[in-house]
């Protein structure tokens, strides 16, 4: 048994039996906040630590998309059936209000609990940093901008061709073999493609390593996953962006300007089809920078409009 506050595995099921594996960190009786991972990526993905999240006030809830580290696989999953999952921790926490905030492939998954009609009334706020558009967006050219690994990992140029489906899994296997032999090659690999606004923020040691542990426990059992986090968000999601009622749920989407993994294009249809959504743009910054603006973000999600200092920012030095 693990207290609140104290981070640690839990798992809970659905009435399936499906598993769904989940931690909880932070301040035990702090705003709730649900922080979903990249693609790939875990509950364990890079977040503030303990004592920031103290400090903001925050009780942080990440958990494994199906496939990921010890949450059961669920084929022909959809991006929508992220709310089931959030729904379904939520209940086992007895939380009846909470914000949503996704970074990379899980900001479209946080987006879909603002649209989901059982869990839409109570998502406070949402918020969705350097993510995807839907892939057949209309008047969106989905790969522009794109670096060419992440068009590779996307299955290529053509997402109308559901051929290229089985490019999509060849390619993801050869690179969780490769991570699973060293999670550090993954990270090497994705850098190799960063533009140097990113390469700034992986100088951090510290980052490096929670990504790299990221990574290994994601792909700790194989790469379903990733698999399925990457056939989500190319076939339709399931849900509607426009959808998403503003009003009831705000709607933050924070996007860095020189992004080459998921370009600000997209973040710039998604604005342009929620009605009331507010979107930031930061010139310089790229898609790791993400990371560092979490603290930020989470002030927005628990609190109105204020400003958060560098000593809070993620590996930042405590001040004393």
């Amino acid at each position: 048994m693990v207290r609140d506050g104290e981070p640690g595995t839990r798992v809970v099921e659905h009435l399936d039996g499906r598993k769904v594996a989940f931690e909880v960190s932070g301040a035990p009786d702090g705003h709730p906040v649900f922080l979903l991972h990249g693609t790939p990526g875990s509950r364990k993905g890079p977040r503030p630590r303990g004592i920031v999240l103290y400090r903001l006030g925050v009780r942080l809830v990440t958990y494994d998309r199906p496939g990921y580290g010890d949450s059961a696989r669920l084929r022909d999953r959809t991006v929508a059936d992220a709310a089931r999952d959030v729904q379904l921790i939520a209940d086992e926490l007895g939380l009846t209000r909470f914000a949503v905030v996704g970074r990379s492939g899980g900001a479209p998954h946080a987006l879909a609990c603002a649209a989901d009609a059982r869990l839409r009334h109570r998502v406070s706020r949402v918020a969705a940093l350097v993510g995807f558009a839907p892939a057949k967006a209309a008047d969106l050219d989905w790969f522009s901008g794109m670096n060419a690994g992440n068009v590779t990992g996307f299955g290529g140029d053509d997402l109308h061709a559901d051929s290229e489906t089985d490019s999509v899994e060849e390619e993801i296997r050869r690179r969780t073999a490769e991570a699973q032999d060293d999670p550090r090659r993954l990270l090497e690999e994705i850098m190799t493609q960063m533009t140097s606004a990113d390469r700034r923020v992986m100088t951090s040691a510290a980052l490096r390593r929670l990504t790299a542990e990221a990574y290994e426990e994601a792909l700790r059992l194989g790469p379903e996953g990733w698999i399925d986090d990457v056939l989500a968000l190319r076939r339709d999601w399931g849900f509607d962006p426009g959808s998403i009622d503003t009003r009831r749920t705000r709607v933050r989407l924070w996007h860095g300007a020189e992004d080459t993994f998921a370009p600000v294009s997209h973040t710039r249809w998604l604005a342009a089809q929620i009605p009331g959504a507010e979107i930031e743009v930061q010139a310089g910054a790229a898609h790791f920078d993400a990371m560092e603006e979490l603290p930020r973000i989470l002030r927005w999600l628990t609190a109105d409009d204020a400003t958060v200092s560098q000593d809070v920012l993620i590996g930042a030095r405590t001040a004393q």
